[in-house]
């Protein structure tokens, strides 16, 4: 079980490693798309690294609502804590 912290950290260093971001620009406030200029191309990439590191299927539907960094965070929370896949 992860905690929104470790996931915090293991999603601001994705972020930094694929899109070359600073470490700075990722809060838990940040945009996705406006502040940290995600693309969907960029978001798909993004999704299939989460699954890489969580080992959980992950829907791009799931990802459709989400907006912020804060909102990742707590999908993958969700997502790592749950029985199913």
């Amino acid at each position: 079980m992860q905690s929104r912290e470790e996931i915090f950290i293991m999603l601001r260093d994705a972020l930094v490693e694929l899109f070359e971001l600073d470490e700075e620009q990722v809060s838990l406030d940040a945009n996705l798309y406006q502040d940290l200029e995600i693309d969907s191309i960029d978001a798909i990439d993004l999704i299939d690294h989460l699954k890489q590191l969580t080992g959980k299927k992950i829907a791009a539907e799931e990802f459709k609502a989400v907006r912020t960094v804060g909102d990742v965070v707590e999908a993958i929370y969700i997502l790592a804590n749950s029985t199913g896949e």
